[in-house]
């Protein structure tokens, strides 16, 4: 098992993190399931092998969230075929990833699914304004991809996707939904949930009236307070322990 330095953790042997990697991805597909974030075959969270560094670890085209274990995640590299597991890719989801992990060296994970309310909010086509504690994890730090083309399947809409992106941790895309990203698996799962709960937070809000910014200045230093890489990873761990604890087979 890996040793905690502070809140990092630190690996003797790449497949000992190759596992912890694994782990993490397989606890989040189980936690996106229970949050309702599955629809259908769409949705893929991907992280980044730690020793081939063009190729990630994704979840099985076709397989429900709910039912995927660490020993059922497929490893695809760069030209988009599996060269681990006995499973197909989803097409979009190498179009997209595959692009948004070239763009950035420094992601190790993404996450992008149809949730309900990162959907709904897509619709609008503007970025979230900061209107809560939550939500001001994302100010200044997330873009929007002012477009629909339909299903994402060549790799040049990827590539538009991880401009819109940009040094950003999240982008909303227009009529289709949420994409975030982080330097561990478990920052990116908890951008996810913690932006599809911000869009939440502003559909509710606009719908009851119009809600009172948070001052600019004032949403800054709340995001360096809850929207730090260390801070989205943390977040993540007690979600982790819980459906590890409720779905130990996950780590199978």
């Amino acid at each position: 098992m890996p040793e905690l330095n502070g809140q990092e953790a630190t690996f003797e042997t790449v497949p000992e993190e190759r596992l912890y990697r694994k782990q993490q991805l397989a606890a989040a597909f189980r936690i996106f399931a229970r949050f309702g974030y599955d629809e259908g075959v769409a949705g893929h969270i991907t992280a980044r092998d730690p020793e081939r560094n063009d190729h990630f670890w994704v979840n099985p085209f076709g397989m429900h969230f709910s039912q995927i274990k660490v020993s059922d995640l497929i490893l695809v590299n760069d030209a988009g075929e599996v060269v681990e597991g006995n499973a197909f890719v989803n097409t979009a989801a190498f179009a997209i990833h595959s692009q948004v992990h070239a763009g950035r060296p420094d992601v190790v994970a993404a996450a992008h699914s149809h949730s309900m309310h990162g959907k709904a909010w897509s619709t609008l086509g503007r970025p979230l304004d900061a209107i809560t504690q939550d939500s001001c994890a994302f100010f200044e730090d997330h873009g929007v991809f002012d477009d629909y083309t339909g299903v994402v399947l060549d790799t040049e809409e990827g590539k538009r996707i991880a401009h819109a992106l940009g040094d950003n941790k999240a982008v909303i895309l227009r009529n289709h939904g949420l994409l975030t990203v982080g330097h561990s698996v478990e920052e990116a799962a908890w951008w996810f949930v913690s932006m599809d709960r911000s869009c939440q937070a502003q559909l509710l809000a606009e719908a009851a009236g119009t809600p009172v910014k948070i001052d600019p200045e004032m949403a800054r230093l709340t995001h360096g307070q809850v929207g730090t890489h260390i801070s989205g990873k943390f977040s993540f761990s007690p979600m982790y322990d819980w459906i590890t604890a409720q779905e130990p087979d996950l780590l199978g």
